[in-house]
């Protein structure tokens, strides 16, 4: 990929100081990223695979918390965002208090150094975080690798990972994770067609810790 602000975190600060000022503003949440079906995706395969609603799920990359406010909504207790800007946590707390989700933690926390009270979850979800570090400027490879090393530390054996890309096949996934982690399924995503050629503009994945 071309490198690109996307992948830096003053972009992301600067973004979400912008959205938690809107917030304060009028009560806009902000985007929610790849549209609220791919949290309905996620939930869904949750419930039909009767993950027990105590189970601990990390949300890497948690933005405004909608997705965890979502999961609570669903019934899930066990829930942790992190973000590496504060102006997304400050935003996810606001989001939080609103709905009156007082058991969701949000922390900052930078993904590729995770602290080591981070580790022990049955379940990890990205929804774009991944794609946002394999936009880095800086040595994007390398975090990737930091990226793979960390969720391996993060999450239990045997545990899911779920991942939701607008930047990867399924193929170029399955290589990136091919180091601690098998596929289990690829879950539906919308489909486009350009040029007689039918893709998908969205993969998304669910992966175990082996």
């Amino acid at each position: 990929f071309s490198p690109s602000v996307l992948g830096t975190r003053e972009h992301w600060d600067a973004a979400y100081e912008r959205e938690l000022q809107t917030f304060q503003d009028i009560g806009d949440t902000g985007e929610i990223w790849f549209g609220e079906e791919s949290m309905v995706r996620i939930i869904r395969w949750l419930e039909k695979h009767k993950v027990p609603l105590d189970s601990s799920v990390l949300d890497i990359g948690t933005g405004n918390g909608v997705l965890l406010v979502e999961l609570a909504k669903s019934g899930y207790m066990n829930l942790t965002g992190i973000d590496y800007s504060p102006s997304a946590i400050q935003l996810s707390e606001k989001v939080r208090e609103k709905e009156g989700m007082s058991n969701i933690k949000l922390k900052v926390e930078d993904f590729l150094a995770p602290s080591a009270e981070l580790s022990g979850f049955d379940i990890c979800i990205d929804k774009g975080t991944f794609d946002a570090i394999s936009l880095d400027p800086s040595d994007a490879v390398g975090k990737r690798k930091l990226y793979v090393g960390s969720l391996g530390r993060v999450l239990k054996p045997e545990g899911f990972f779920l991942i939701t890309s607008c930047n990867w096949t399924k193929e170029e996934l399955l290589n990136e994770f091919r180091e601690g982690f098998e596929i289990l399924e690829e879950l539906p995503t919308p489909k486009f067609c350009f040029g007689g050629r039918i893709g998908n503009s969205v993969t998304a994945l669910v992966f175990q810790r082996k």
